[in-house]
């Protein structure tokens, strides 16, 4: 009796072990699929083969927020599928990072947001077709008459938020088409109280750390900044498909 009773009893620490042996093994990797949620989509690999960086290389403190990757925008819908990392020619990343340490010397409660980087020509033709034949026009690069500085990864549009993640009044929304964006005119938009002083420091607060960072203003938007003259960039580099 007593040897059934051993013999059953072996039965059952021999199943039970090599359940829990099984159940502790190490997954076989080669069938086990995961994704890297940071992994390049095809489009991003593509722009990457192509030389341009993404900013989150150089500095990851830098916020991305594509506005054409979402249909927040003025064409009301999503122009970049794929897209989500603000690539650019190195050379403008590296002055766009730098740009964010100048700005943490002056202000450690602020910080800089990209809302658009380098852009397909296929997108400023898509665009350029929305605003063409109307008071817009100033505002959109014309692909008719050559690459625009988004289109060369020459370009950043940027801004400045604060310490909770918001926006400081700059004295219009990003992407506005009125005179409120403009940056040769702001003195006039001060005595017609278009904007404010608070919001005129902040554009000059902005202005200042990246023209210190070697990048250049324009006169027709407070958040756009280029690498270089466009006839240089044109010459320097390739259009990006």
């Amino acid at each position: 009796m007593k040897t059934r009773f051993y013999s059953l009893l072996a039965i059952v620490i021999a199943i039970t072990f090599t359940g829990l042996t099984s159940c502790c093994n190490t997954p076989d990797t080669g069938t086990l699929q995961t994704t890297d949620p940071n992994a390049d989509t095809p489009k991003e690999a593509s722009m990457r083969a192509a030389g341009l960086v993404d900013i989150h290389d150089l500095d990851t403190t830098i916020v991305v927020d594509l506005i054409y990757a979402k249909p927040l925008n003025f064409m009301g819908r999503t122009l970049y599928h794929g897209v989500n990392k603000a690539f650019m020619q190195p050379e403008l990343a590296q002055k766009l990072a730098n740009a964010q340490k100048i700005l943490k010397k002056k202000r450690l409660d602020l910080n800089l947001i990209v809302y658009d980087a380098a852009r397909p020509i296929s997108i400023q033709k898509e665009m350029w077709a929305s605003v063409e034949g109307t008071d817009m026009e100033d505002f959109v690069a014309n692909p008719n008459k050559g690459a625009g500085m988004h289109n060369l990864g020459t370009a950043v549009d940027v801004t400045l938020i604060d310490c909770t993640g918001h926006p400081i009044p700059m004295g219009s929304e990003y992407d506005y088409f009125g005179r409120e964006s403009r940056t040769n005119i702001e003195k006039d938009l001060l005595k017609e109280g278009r904007i404010t002083i608070r919001e005129y420091e902040n554009r000059l607060l902005l202005r200042e750390v990246m023209v210190e960072a070697g990048l250049r203003p324009i006169d027709e938007e407070w958040w756009h900044f280029d690498l270089l003259p466009a006839k240089e960039a044109r010459v320097k580099f390739q259009v990006i498909e």
